[in-house]
């Protein structure tokens, strides 16, 4: 078995799910992080195995939390940044929480916590350590598209992937689901001793994390945001074809952007036409397929391939930020200037092309979601319709987003207590959903179709690129949010709300308004945009992107 902290505590009593509530107080004490503020750490204990028969054994979840800055306090929000694999303690601990607070108002206590699989809690790991990681098969992480025996190769790669997993980390490959995850969240609820509600904010994967609570228990949602909206009945299929729906529109106003400011973006300044543009990067990506490129980088030669380039455009495109870097480094391949260059390969991941290179990646793409989906074959040509349906639908990410269905078709695990209803359901409170139609990831038709189970829930369009509400800042979007954790109000249905900076633009809330340098009343105050537009501003910068969408 793997080596990692223990994670099982003293045993309890807990026999099966309908005897198995176990929640206390939650242990809060004082402690040290790289933040800004002060938080407080807190201990919890749950149980293990929410529908086990045969054991007793618990497990502690570890949180942080940053206190409310306004009365009357309105209880507690949790978090979850994505993934799935994503810990979500750093999402409050680190430098995110003042700008969070201001972005929720400063009424609540804002709380993180590791899911399980996460960070501390059951870290999901198919290696005893990264040297073993290293001899993993090469193809695991190929590009369906990569090569005319990508899909073969990746299909053998994840199975030898899957048959490791078993071996290394079946203690723990059932304990891990969203499901379980689910009932820890409620068991944080009832531990707090507010009113018993939930209070969330989820981000990408958070949004199949929200819907599933939301469905297991819709008579304890207070107010839950779901941003970055994954289509909970296609997540749990595994056949989500819909999630690349709007990438190419996402990548081609990459392109639309960079023609209007030439100025701003080199990569215009040979031809300043879309179309022009758009030719220019794919005949460069297939080009790299035959013959990859070896540029000279802080003195060390780095290899430029098919998988590498479309690496580096979808870390891109979770935040209109890197834009102009993804742009000039796209220059420098096409003149072959390798100080330019150095701009993709800063926004590759740290590991060569074709390899899962931690522990957050395994717990992504097995752990947990393979974990959660339903199906399985072994028979890979029974997958190719599923794929061509990705192909057919998108150019950019149809053969980058789909190698993951080969994972799950051979996945040895199956969640417990995995959530089979129809998320067909009447919460207590409406729940607001923020999907945008040039989100490159988690299209708008996913938040609509996830919000048309919810009765009495609204989608607010948020009409920016990049991923998430927060990929490319709207004060309006960031108001309607607001509004809703403070006073429960919902926006109207239909609203839609457009970015508020421009695509490859200088200006920035850090540069037309002062930093937040304290949480005064009047910092925060609900009148006061230009903490929150500063507050988004820094949000996009500093949610911790996975580098692997769903």
């Amino acid at each position: 078995m793997l080596s990692r902290p223990a994670f099982l505590l003293a045993l309890s009593l807990c026999t099966g799910e309908a005897v198995c509530h176990i929640t206390r107080s939650v242990n809060w004490f004082p402690c040290t992080q790289n933040g800004t503020l002060p938080i407080m750490c807190g201990t919890l204990t749950v149980p293990l195995d929410y529908v086990g028969t045969t054991s007793n054994a618990t497990l502690e979840l570890q949180l942080v939390k940053v206190s409310a800055v306004k009365q009357p306090k309105k209880g507690s929000i949790l978090f979850n940044p994505g993934g799935p694999g994503s810990p979500g303690r750093d999402l409050i601990a680190g430098a995110q929480a003042p700008s969070l607070l201001v972005a929720t108002g400063g009424y609540h206590d804002l709380i993180g916590f590791d899911p399980r699989g996460t960070g501390t809690t059951i870290p999901f790991s198919c290696y005893p350590d990264d040297i073993s990681r290293s001899t993993q098969p090469y193809g695991i992480g190929l590009y369906l598209n990569s090569s005319d025996t990508a899909i073969g190769q990746s299909w053998a790669a994840k199975r030898v992937f899957a048959e490791t997993c078993f071996r290394n980390a079946r203690d723990v490959g059932e304990l891990i689901g969203t499901g379980y995850v689910a009932r820890d969240m409620m068991q944080i609820v009832d531990a707090l001793g507010e009113d018993g509600l939930l209070r969330y904010w989820g981000f990408s994967y958070g949004t199949v994390l929200g819907a599933t609570v939301a469905a297991m228990f819709p008579d304890r949602m207070d107010k839950v945001v779901l941003d970055g909206c994954v289509n909970p009945h296609d997540y749990y299929a595994g056949l989500d074809v819909e999630q690349v729906t709007d990438s190419d529109r996402s990548y081609d106003g990459f392109f639309t952007g960079c023609a209007a400011h030439p100025e701003a973006c080199e990569l215009a300044q040979g031809s300043p036409i879309p179309a022009d543009l758009k030719r220019q990067f794919y005949d460069l990506l297939y080009s790299l397929k035959y013959e990859p490129y070896v540029a000279t980088i802080n003195g060390n030669a780095t290899i430029f391939d098919y998988n590498a380039l479309k690496a580096a455009v979808q870390n891109a495109l979770y935040s209109t930020v890197t834009w102009p870097i993804l742009a000039t480094g796209l220059h420098g391949l096409l003149t072959k200037n390798d100080t330019a260059t150095a701009a993709v390969a800063s926004l590759l991941p740290e590991y060569p092309s074709g390899i899962y290179p931690s522990e957050g990646l395994e717990a992504y793409v097995g752990g947990i979601r393979a974990s959660d989906v339903r199906f399985r074959t072994d028979n890979l040509t029974s997958l190719y319709p599923v794929l061509e349906r990705f192909f057919a639908k998108s150019q950019i990410f149809g053969d980058s987003l789909s190698p993951n269905l080969l994972t799950y078709a051979q996945w040895p695990f199956r969640a417990k207590g995995a959530y089979t209803g129809d998320f067909h359901v009447k919460t207590k409170n409406p729940i607001l959903f923020v999907g945008s139609d040039r989100d490159a990831f988690t299209p708008l038709v996913s938040a609509r179709n996830a919000s048309s189970g919810f009765e009495g829930s609204v989608v607010l369009q948020h009409g920016g690129y990049g991923h998430t509400s927060l990929g490319q800042p709207s004060l309006c979007t960031a108001k309607a949010i607001r509004a809703y954790f403070v006073n429960s109000t919902l926006p109207a249905p239909g609203t839609i709300c457009e970015p508020t900076f421009g695509l490859f633009s200088d200006a920035t809330a850090e540069q037309e308004y002062a930093p937040i340098a304290n949480f005064t009343k009047r910092t925060i105050g609900e009148d006061d945009e230009r903490a929150l537009l500063s507050a988004i501003t820094r949000l996009n910068t500093r949610i911790p992107h996975s580098g692997h969408a769903l």
